[in-house]
């Protein structure tokens, strides 16, 4: 082989290891890629305070401190636990949980396959996650509780799912990755999907007292707004418009936003608000940017994932 062949055959395997890696970020929607080791993180705990009708944040308490990645964190119907998705010394993906009282961490799988965002099922029996399989296909699966069987497939013929939110026992909300991304309905029983809208973010919730799912629709690289999907008519509404480049929010269960920008938390009242109000700056505690966000059932505790 000449030189100039192997320079450029060298040139062609270092395009298509990039293109993997790029390909490979989008598709996990987490920082997971193929060979590589995603940025550090940390899961944070808040404690939420109610002073006549005027909330406040607490100090971050780290409770994962180590490095690594730490991510996706929710918490348990119960409030007890917080369930997240973690990269160890082995460069795999699992779930674990973190007991509140107890502080102690304990690994729920252990599997080939990489798993992600970890979510309680509305019958508690099971917690579901994006499970990316050996062939690098992303479906939901569940995983018992009890840690004893083995995990199942939810929708076999949905794919690639990137996160998702439980409506009911039986209907799901959907981030389908693809170009754009497009948030989707599905049934259990049936497997159907029917998609709602496209170009959206990965934060799904159900709003508070409602019967209504609330996402973030990107209609420009910049200008994002906070949406309603109303389950029952599928119309789709504005609720707010996101802080400029965050998409991850969650509700108080009083029906108050909250999202991260930078290292500062905002809130947002949707009944009277017009603006967002920063409730804290938590750069003190070391942590540059805040992304993911959980709250307890109860609304006084927020899980937030800083770097």
């Amino acid at each position: 082989m000449s030189r100039l062949t192997h320079v450029h055959n060298r040139a062609v395997s270092l395009l298509v290891t990039f293109s993997w890696f790029a390909l490979s970020l989008l598709l996990s929607g987490t920082g997971k890629t193929f060979g590589q080791t995603p940025p550090d993180s940390d899961i944070f705990l808040v404690d939420l305070i109610f002073k006549n009708q005027i909330i406040q944040a607490g100090k971050p308490v780290n409770i994962t401190q180590r490095k690594g990645y730490d991510n996706q964190p929710s918490f348990t119907p119960d409030g007890k636990s917080i369930l997240y998705t973690s990269m160890r010394e082995d460069g795999q993906t699992d779930i674990y949980r973190f007991d509140l009282q107890s502080t102690v961490t304990t690994q729920l799988t252990q599997t080939p396959e990489g798993e992600y965002s970890p979510t309680v099922t509305p019958d508690t029996a099971y917690f579901s996650v994006i499970r990316v399989e050996s062939d690098k296909t992303q479906r939901l699966w569940k995983f018992p509780m009890s840690g004893v069987g083995a995990p199942a497939l939810v929708l076999e013929n949905v794919k690639p799912v990137g996160y998702h939110c439980w409506l009911t026992p039986d209907s799901l909300a959907l981030f389908i990755l693809g170009s754009p991304n497009s948030l989707q309905l599905a049934r259990v029983s049936t497997g159907d999907t029917a998609r709602m809208q496209g170009s959206v973010g990965r934060s799904l919730h159900k709003i508070p007292g409602k019967q209504a799912l609330s996402f973030v629709h990107k209609r420009t690289p910049i200008d994002w707004e906070i949406k309603q999907l109303d389950l029952q008519t599928n119309r789709i509404t504005v609720i707010a418009p996101t802080l400029s480049g965050s998409e991850d929010f969650v509700w108080t269960p009083d029906g108050l936003l909250l999202m991260a920008q930078g290292s500062s938390l905002y809130v947002f009242n949707p009944k009277i608000d017009l603006r967002w109000t920063q409730l804290a700056d938590f750069s003190s505690a070391g942590i540059k940017q805040l992304t993911r966000l959980a709250i307890d059932p109860g609304g006084k505790k927020l899980a937030l994932v800083g770097q």
